[in-house]
């Protein structure tokens, strides 16, 4: 479902031993690993995978399910380990490489820590350059206008924060939200999609990451059908044509 979805980097030869492209990776061919920095970007978590096919799972092989988006080209920008860890640092790497190749659109399905500077400045690097920012509200229930959650809440014009709701369009009983600091809700309980046991594996994850990914894929299909939208196009056309309900 997601082998023919993965981006490839034009400039890298595969399997080579060599850094074609002269940008410090060798052989990262679908994106990049800046928590082992090498040029794999091979989910060993699992969380990943799930998110990566709501975005985009091509839709081949009759089983139920496939991606928002599913034709779409997938750049897997890796920074947490197998254990979910990570630094600041590898998340900017990942934001700064993703922009730099060209992706329109970055799905951030993670938070965690204090507010960073560093981070600030690579969210504005890319909305300068026109992209996108979806960013996950979190897990703890709270609200983020007065607990704040980062990326999420950082206070930049091309970020897209996602709550979740169930299927009923309520919101998760742990998701964040925020009047000033979400801007939307999107399915995020009981998420069927991909993981990376095998190639045959599937799961039901529940989570504000499970609910960005719909709204990524939602914006893909928006760039599909008109790649000059900017990034305050997208982020407008998504606020202004979503369902209104009342519990949010």
């Amino acid at each position: 479902e997601l082998i023919g979805q993965m981006w490839n980097n034009p400039d890298e030869i595969p399997g080579n031993g060599v850094d074609d492209d002269n940008d410090g990776y060798i052989d990262n061919v679908h994106g990049v690993d800046t928590v082992n920095f090498d040029g794999d970007p091979m989910d060993d978590n699992g969380h990943g995978t799930h998110c990566a096919g709501t975005i985009g799972a091509a839709a081949n092989d009759g089983n139920a399910h496939v991606g928002v988006a599913w034709e779409v080209s997938l750049m897997a920008c890796k920074f947490l380990s197998a254990d979910g860890w990570g630094y600041t640092s590898g998340a900017i790497a990942g934001i700064d490489f993703a922009v730099a190749n060209g992706a329109r659109i970055l799905s951030n399905s993670w938070g965690g820590g204090g507010e960073s500077q560093s981070l600030y400045d690579a969210i504005v690097r890319a909305r300068e350059a026109g992209v996108v920012f979806l960013a996950a509200a979190g897990n703890s229930g709270v609200d983020t206008d007065s607990s704040p959650h980062y990326p999420s809440s950082y206070d930049v014009e091309n970020i897209i924060a996602v709550s979740a709701v169930d299927r009923n369009g309520q919101l998760a009983s742990w998701s964040n939200y925020g009047r000033n600091t979400v801007d939307v809700g999107a399915p995020g309980v009981d998420i069927f999609s991909s993981v990376s046991d095998s190639d045959s594996s599937y799961a039901y994850y529940s989570g504000t990451s499970m609910a960005t990914p719909h709204v990524v894929g939602i914006a893909a299909l928006m760039l599909a059908n008109d790649p000059e939208l900017t990034a305050g196009q997208l982020k407008s056309g998504i606020l202004h044509t979503s369902v209104l309900l009342d519990n949010l």
